[in-house]
């Protein structure tokens, strides 16, 4: 098997920082503080509890308002969004990480697959 291509999130990173600090403007403004991790996190498993409705509506089988196809989309960036965030405060290099982990899947597959 070829070497794996290891790819590079950092422009993605970048810009989901970028927006994040304009949230962290309007949180001070309206909340006199910036979401903590924790209210970080319950913003994005709340996204991701919708992402399973959407899937639903994308199958015909929960009916929304909208196009389930780009709500689909524009939830599935978001949370991508938030995991950007959430690794910064967390201080975790989400290229490394990323590469890192699909090197181990994907040694683990090639082995079973070769097995």
């Amino acid at each position: 098997m070829p070497t794996p291509k290891h790819a590079e999130l950092a422009d993605a990173r970048d810009r989901a920082l970028e927006v994040r600090a304009l949230y962290e403007i309007l949180e001070r403004r309206l909340n006199g503080k910036v979401w903590s991790d924790h209210e970080l996190m319950l913003g994005f498993s709340n996204d991701v509890g919708y992402i399973g409705r959407l899937l639903l509506a994308h199958e015909g089988t929960w009916g929304i308002d909208g196009d389930p196809a780009a709500e689909l989309e524009h939830k599935l960036s978001e949370s991508l969004w938030w995991i950007f965030v959430l690794a910064d405060r967390l201080g975790i290099d989400m290229t490394g990480a990323f590469n890192k982990t699909m090197d181990t899947i994907q040694a683990g597959l090639e082995g079973a697959v070769e097995g």
